[in-house]
Formats: C-alpha cells, sequence, structure tokens
C-alpha cells in the first residue's frame, strides 16, 4: 500500500512536470513570433514614410528647384513626379512660371523738345522656363515675386525716361493719328529692358504697353499753342492753295474771254469787210444807175457823219456837200416809156 502510494505520487508528480513542461514549450514558441512581426509593419511604415517623404509633385505653370542644405542643385520643369533626397538633406521649392504684369504707377519724363509728360505703362513678364533662368530667379529674388515686380518697376521707370527723351511730343500727342508713335515709343521701352531682366533676373518681357499719358498743366498749354499754331499752319496752306487755285481758274477764264473776244473781233472784222465789199458793191450799182442821186446820198452820209446837234459850221452853201440842200434833188430824167404816153 505504500509503495502504491508512492507510485501515485511519483506518477503525480511526472504528470505534473509533463504538464509544466508542454505549458513552457507553448509560451516558447508564442513569444518570439510577435515581436517580429511589430518589426516588419514598422519597417514597412517608415519604408512608405521614406518614399513618401522623397516624393516631389511638379504641377503644371510651375517649375521646383531642388536644393541641397539650401543651395540649389537642380530644376524639374516636367509636371508629375520626381525624386529627392528627404529633409534635411534636400528640399523641395516651387517657383510659379505663369505670366504676371507688372505697372510703373505714374511717371514724369521728359521728351526730346524739352516738354514734360506724365506716363504710366505695364510690363507683362514670367520667368523663363529653363534651369539657368530659374535658378537665377531664385538667386537674384529668393523666389518672391513681389521683390520681382518691385525691382521691375524700377527699371520700367528709368526705361520710360530714357525713352521718352527720344521723342518729340508731337509724336506722343497729336491729333492727327498717322503722326503718332506710341506703338514706337513701347516697343523702345521693351527694348531697354527686355536684357537687362532676363540676365539679372531670369525673367522674359511678353509685352510693354502705356496705360495712360497725360499732359501737365504747362505742357498742356504749350500743346494747345502748338495744335493751335498746326490748325493755323493748315488752314494758311489751305487757303493759299485756294487762292492759287482761284487765279488758275481766273487766268484761265480770262485767256478763254481774250480767245472768244478775238474770235469776235476777226469774225466782226469778217463781217464787216463783207459788208463793206457788198455796200461798195451797192454803192456801185446805185453809181452806175444814177451818179447824181448816188452823190446826194454820199453827201447825206458825209454830213451824218461830221455833222451833229452840237455843231456849229459855216461854210458855203454852193459847195458840196451843202449843194445839195440849195439845189435840192437833182431832175432825174423821165423814163422814155412815160414821155412816149404823154405825147397824145
Amino acid at each position: 500500500m505504500i509503495l502504491s502510494s508512492s507510485h501515485n505520487h511519483v506518477g503525480h508528480d511526472h504528470a505534473h512536470h509533463d504538464h509544466h513542461g508542454h505549458d513552457h514549450g507553448h509560451d516558447h514558441e508564442a513569444a518570439p513570433s510577435r515581436p517580429w512581426k511589430r518589426i516588419g509593419i514598422a519597417a514597412v511604415l517608415v519604408l512608405f514614410a521614406t518614399a513618401t517623404a522623397c516624393l516631389v509633385q511638379v504641377r503644371s505653370g510651375e517649375a521646383t528647384v531642388i536644393t541641397r542644405f539650401g543651395n540649389p542643385a537642380r530644376v524639374l520643369l516636367q509636371p508629375g513626379l520626381a525624386w529627392r533626397l528627404p529633409i534635411p538633406f534636400e528640399s523641395a521649392v516651387p517657383v510659379d512660371l505663369r505670366l504676371r504684369t507688372t505697372s510703373s504707377g505714374l511717371q514724369d519724363v521728359g521728351t526730346r523738345d524739352g516738354l514734360r509728360i506724365i506716363v504710366q505703362a505695364y510690363v507683362a513678364w514670367q520667368v523663363q522656363g529653363d534651369n539657368a533662368n530659374v535658378q537665377r530667379f531664385m538667386r537674384a529674388v529668393q523666389n518672391q515675386p513681389d521683390e520681382a515686380a518691385r525691382q521691375i518697376r524700377t527699371f520700367l521707370g528709368s526705361a520710360l525716361e530714357t525713352s521718352a527723351s527720344g521723342f518729340d511730343l508731337s509724336s506722343l500727342v497729336n491729333t492727327d493719328a498717322d503722326k503718332v508713335q506710341i506703338a514706337d515709343f513701347e516697343d523702345h521701352v521693351r527694348q531697354q529692358i527686355a536684357k537687362q531682366l532676363l540676365d539679372t533676373y531670369g525673367v522674359r518681357v511678353l509685352q510693354v504697353g502705356i496705360e495712360r499719358l497725360t499732359l501737365p498743366a504747362v505742357t498742356l498749354n504749350a500743346t494747345v499753342e502748338r495744335m493751335r499754331a498746326e490748325r493755323e499752319t493748315i488752314a494758311t496752306e489751305r487757303t493759299a492753295e485756294g487762292k492759287r487755285q482761284a487765279a488758275e481758274i481766273r487766268s484761265a477764264a480770262e485767256r478763254d474771254a481774250r480767245i472768244l473776244q478775238a474770235d469776235a473781233t476777226v469774225k466782226a472784222a469778217d463781217v464787216e469787210a463783207q459788208s463793206r465789199v457788198e455796200a461798195a458793191q451797192i454803192y456801185g450799182k446805185a453809181y452806175a444807175g444814177s451818179p447824181e442821186l448816188y452823190n446826194l446820198l454820199r453827201s447825206l452820209d458825209t454830213l451824218g457823219t461830221i455833222v451833229n446837234s452840237g455843231t456849229r459850221l459855216v461854210l458855203r452853201t454852193d459847195a458840196a456837200p451843202f449843194r445839195a440842200l440849195v439845189d435840192g434833188p437833182p431832175q432825174l430824167p423821165a423814163p422814155a416809156g412815160a414821155s412816149a404816153g404823154a405825147k397824145p
């Protein structure tokens, strides 16, 4: 009984020992597996975060400058995703490449003829989209468009002053549109600033335009006087032209009148000559038919020519042509037929 009891006790202890051994084996297999899973998940998260930190997105209308410890290293121009080293090794700085406009404000400038004008211009500009000019813009103004606009206004004001000195006021303000050279003035200003802005700031100038152009009181008075003088000059020229044309018309009319008068004189002379010929013929016929009657008529014609209502003459009355007044008409011979008829 004692042995049996001992055996059972020993068996119980053995069973108990086996039970503990089984539990210990289970704990030994489960403990190592859980840390490795956690480490794997953490590694995946770290890799994902690192990959995300190394990705940079380049948007349309922008360039992205990758700086390495604050210094520009390279420029990304194509829209999309690109790689970079994580911060603090490399950083991504976006640079706006869109079109911008900057106004000069009102500027008091002098023209070539010594007059003052007040002009306001604008400039349309954008950062040139290439590696060198984007980096130049970054270094010049630290990627601050407002600072770039401020410095561009300074360049524009100086260019307005320089360009205005090459133009007369009449070529900028004039009632005759053909004489206005605003487009040439704008082009001159653009040429003054385009190369400087590109070389200094990496900025490309697309357009320069005049927004406003006004005249101070002194210049306005001088302009009005100049315009009045121009109007008076034009009026004088037109008056002179009208007088010249009138003189030409008058001369042509007088020439035509002289020609007509000469033609009429010639025709009158021809008519007169023809009438004299005809009169001579008539006189000849009259003289041939009755010489006494002819002499009487000629004497009367002569008296009608030399004697008028205010003429007083003392002449012999028995001399021609006054003889006709004393003697009367001559006795004309009777026709032969009438004498023959009287005899019976």
